[in-house]
C-alpha cells in the first residue's frame, strides 16, 4: 500500500537541499496565514469598523476551508502531478492575501481568507514530496523540520503577527504572506522536478463533493454545539447531514474504478487507526496546549492574569520552539528505527505530562514545565509520526489520498477537543480547568489504545540502510517456497520491529 516514488531520488546532496528549501519555504508561507494573524484580529475589528466576531468568522472559514482542501487537492494530486498542483495552492494563497491586504470590510476579508484555505494541501502535498524526492536516510528527518512548521515557525509567528499589527497595520502581515508565497512559488518552479501522474483514470470529483460536504457539515455541527450548546436544533441537524452525507460517499466509491481512497482501504488496519489516532491526538492535546492551558494562564479571577502577549511568549512559545529541534530527531529516528514505538511512547507522555499539568494547575511553574515537556513528547514526537504514518501507510494507487485525509482530521480532532473542554472551562473555576486537562488525559490514553491497532505497512531501514521502496521491494522478500513447491506472497505488515531478510 505504500505510496509509489518519483524514481531515482536527485543525486546530489545539493539537488535533496534545494528541494528540501523550496518545501521549507512554501509551508512557511502558509502557516504564517494560519498563525500570523489570530493576535491581529482585534485590529482588524477596529479598522474595518466591525465586530470582532464577525471577522473572526474568516479565521473559521480559513480553517474549514484548510480541511477540506487538503484532502481534495491532494488527491488531485495524483492525477494531475505534485508541482503543477503545489504551485496552485501558492496562487491561491497569494490571491487571497491580496484580496485581505486591499479590503475595504469584513466580506473582502472573507473572500480573501477562502482563497487562503484553499491553500490547505500544501503541508499534505509537502509530505508526500518529501517520500517521493528526498534519499530514504533524509525523509524522516526532512518530515520532522516540515512539521515542526506546521506546529509553529519556531514559535515567533504569532508574536511577529502582533508586533506587525501593532506598529504597521494588520494589512502589512498580508503584505508579508505574498513576500514569502511569491518566493516560493519561483523556488516552486525553478527547484522542484517535473513528475508524471501517480494514477491513472479520472479524479473522483462525485466522492470529493459527497467528502467535502460532509466534512463541511461535521465542522460546523462542532462549531455551533460548541457555540449554542448540544440541545440546540441546528449542530445536531448538521450532524445528522454529515452522517448521511459520509454514507452516500461510501456508497459512491463503491462503484468508482478510481476512487477517491477505496472503501476497502479505509478499513484496513493500516488506514482506519490511524485516523482515529490523529482525531483522538488533537482532540485531547491540541485542545490542552492550545486552548486550556492558553485560557488558564489569561483568566484573571481564576489562573494567572497574564497579557495576551505574555502568555504567547510562556504558553506557546516554548513548545513550538523545542519541537523545531525535537521533530527532526524523531523523523530521523522513526525513518531508522520504526514510526509506531515514538508515536505510542509520545502519546503515553502526553498522557503523563498533562495528568501532571492536571494535579497542579494553580501552579504557574510546573504548567510551563508542562507545556516544555509537550514540545517534546507532543511536538516531536507524536505529531512527526502521525504525518509520517499518514505517508507511508497511504494505498499505492493514490499516494495522496491518505496524507490529505490525515491532514484533515487534525481539524476535525482539533473542533472536538475545544467543543469538549469550552463548558468546562467556560465555568471560569479551577475544577472546570482541572476536569478539563482529566479529560484530555483520558483521551490521550484512548489515543495510545487506538496507534496500538494500527499495523506496520512495510519494512524499514535498519542500522542506517536506506529501506527500498514496497514496491519495488527484493523479490525475495515478496514471496517463498511453500510446501508444495508453489510460491505464496511474504506478509507485507512483518512484526513492528523485524528487519526486511535479504
Amino acid at each position: 500500500m505504500a505510496g509509489p516514488r518519483l524514481g531515482a531520488p536527485p543525486a546530489t546532496p545539493v539537488a535533496t537541499g534545494r528541494i528540501l528549501a523550496t518545501l521549507v519555504l512554501a509551508v512557511v508561507a502558509f502557516q504564517l496565514a494560519s498563525s500570523m494573524v489570530t493576535p491581529a484580529l482585534p485590529d482588524i475589528a477596529t479598522s474595518l469598523s466591525a465586530p470582532v466576531a464577525e471577522v473572526a468568522r474568516s479565521q473559521d472559514l480559513f480553517f474549514l476551508v484548510n480541511g477540506v482542501a487538503g484532502v481534495v487537492l491532494a488527491r488531485l494530486s495524483d492525477h494531475l502531478g505534485r508541482r503543477r498542483v503545489l504551485l496552485g495552492t501558492l496562487a491561491l494563497l497569494c490571491a487571497g492575501a491580496v484580496l485581505a491586504a486591499v479590503t475595504p470590510g469584513v466580506p473582502l476579508l472573507i473572500a480573501g481568507r477562502i482563497l487562503q484555505g484553499a491553500a490547505g494541501a500544501t503541508f499534505p502535498l509537502t509530505y508526500v514530496l518529501l517520500r517521493e524526492t528526498m534519499p530514504p536516510a533524509r525523509f524522516g528527518t526532512a518530515l520532522g523540520l516540515i512539521t515542526a512548521i506546521n506546529g509553529g515557525v519556531g514559535g515567533v509567528d504569532g508574536l511577529v503577527g502582533g508586533l506587525l499589527s501593532d506598529h504597521l497595520g494588520f494589512r502589512w502581515i498580508f503584505v508579508a504572506i505574498v513576500v514569502v508565497a511569491v518566493a516560493a512559488m519561483v523556488s516552486t518552479a525553478r527547484v522542484l522536478p517535473e513528475a508524471p501522474a501517480r494514477t491513472t483514470g479520472r479524479m473522483d470529483w462525485r466522492g470529493a463533493a459527497f467528502l467535502s460536504a460532509a466534512l463541511v457539515c461535521v465542522n460546523l455541527a462542532l462549531s455551533q454545539g460548541s457555540a449554542h450548546g448540544w440541545s440546540d436544533v441546528r449542530p445536531l441537524a448538521l450532524l445528522a447531514g454529515g452522517l448521511l452525507l459520509l454514507l452516500c460517499f461510501r456508497q459512491a466509491e463503491k462503484r468508482r474504478a478510481h476512487p477517491l481512497i477505496a472503501v476497502e482501504h479505509l478499513r484496513t488496519r493500516q488506514v482506519w487507526p490511524l485516523i482515529t489516532t490523529t482525531v483522538l491526538t488533537l482532540t485531547g492535546v491540541f485542545a490542552a496546549l492550545n486552548f486550556t492551558i492558553v485560557l488558564l494562564s489569561q483568566d484573571r479571577h481564576t489562573g494567572y492574569g497574564m497579557s495576551a502577549t505574555l502568555s504567547s511568549l510562556l504558553f506557546l512559545t516554548p513548545p513550538a520552539a523545542i519541537g523545531l529541534l525535537a521533530a527532526p530527531l524523531t523523523g530521523r529516528l522513526a525513518s531508522r528505527r520504526g514510526w509506531l514505538l515514538p508515536l505510542r511512547a509520545g502519546l503515553l507522555l502526553c498522557a503523563a505530562v498533562l495528568a501532571v499539568a492536571a494535579c497542579f494547575p494553580q501552579n504557574r511553574w510546573v504548567m510551563l514545565a508542562a507545556v516544555c515537556g509537550m514540545g517534546v513528547c507532543y511536538n516531536g514526537l507524536a505529531l512527526t509520526t502521525l504525518n509520517g504514518l499518514g505517508v507511508i501507510q497511504s494505498p499505492k494507487e493514490s499516494p495522496g489520498a491518505l496524507p490529505g485525509l490525515n491532514g484533515s482530521c487534525f481539524g476535525i480532532g482539533a473542533s472536538v477537543g475545544i467543543a469538549l473542554a469550552g463548558p468546562l472551562v467556560g465555568s471560569g473555576t479551577l475544577t472546570g480547568y482541572r476536569n478539563a486537562l482529566w479529560l484530555a488525559v483520558g483521551i490521550s490514553l484512548l489515543a495510545l489504545v487506538a496507534s496500538l491497532l494500527i499495523a506496520a505497512n512495510e519494512p524499514r531501514a535498519t542500522g542506517g540502510r536506506p529501506e527500498a521502496p514496497a514496491d519495488k521491494a527484493p523479490a525475495a522478500d515478496e514471496s517463498r517456497a511453500a510446501p508444495d513447491g508453489s510460491r505464496v506472497a511474504a506478509d507485507e505488515s512483518r512484526a513492528e520491529g523485524e528487519p526486511g531478510r535479504a
